[in-house]
């Protein structure tokens, strides 16, 4: 069985956001005419978010300008609008969220464990939580004993992956060479992802291929 794994399409990561990538939201709403047209082919459909309380140094010290290599600027903030998915990816779509990084850099969708980022648990402690603002309720959207992403997907039955996101010289590499290493067939559509650097874009692409992935066109509009 198959499932789509849509990799990091946060506000953060989309036009206007603070590692903005240019076509992040274009790429949000044609993830979500694909799923318009193609849902019914995935027994399972799971996004996965960048969902930082404190990463260390994945982040860039104050007055540091970020190597944008091992530190960044400060993003995807948990409990953040940031954080949040971009309003152009239909959640309803979504059977499950896999949350990364609360206290690490965790590039890899696979670094992530289910989680509900949603939903304000009932006792859920108030107030900050970390130093970059996250808060104390998001910091808790993950059980300490949640499934990891593979865990999860061999629970489902899952042994195909296909993958989509953002960006594909980052998270979707990391994503796409993890699921590889962990034995699923996988396959990334190029119209579906977006990069930061367009020469590292197509690299990585490149290196998917080349340790098995199959790169597909989906061809389709969101118009």
């Amino acid at each position: 069985m198959r499932a789509l794994v849509i990799v990091d399409v946060q506000n953060d990561f989309c036009e206007g956001g603070s590692m903005a990538v240019d076509g992040g939201a274009r790429v949000a709403g044609r993830i979500t005419a694909f799923l318009d047209e193609h849902a019914q082919d995935y027994a399972a459909v799971v996004a996965t978010r960048d969902w930082h309380v404190d990463p260390g140094p994945h982040f860039a010290a104050k007055g540091i300008t970020p190597d944008f290599t091992e530190s960044w600027p400060v993003h995807c903030v948990a409990g953040s609008a940031g954080a949040e998915l971009h309003a152009a990816l239909d959640t309803e779509f979504l059977d499950a969220q896999f949350l990364k990084g609360r206290f690490d850099a965790a590039y890899s969708g696979f670094d992530g464990q289910l989680g509900v980022p949603d939903m304000v648990r009932s006792g859920a402690p108030e107030g900050p939580a970390g130093p970059f603002g996250a808060t104390a309720a998001a910091s808790t959207a993950v059980d300490e004993d949640a499934p990891a992403l593979d865990d999860w997907l061999r629970t489902e039955g899952i042994n195909s992956v296909t993958v989509v996101g953002i960006a594909t010289d980052h998270c979707v590499r990391a994503t796409v060479l993890d699921a590889i290493d962990s034995g699923y067939d996988t396959c990334v559509y190029t119209d579906l992802v977006v990069g930061v650097d367009e020469a590292r874009s197509e690299e990585a692409l490149e290196l998917m291929e080349e340790n098995g992935a199959i790169l597909q066109v989906w061809g389709g509009s969101a118009d």
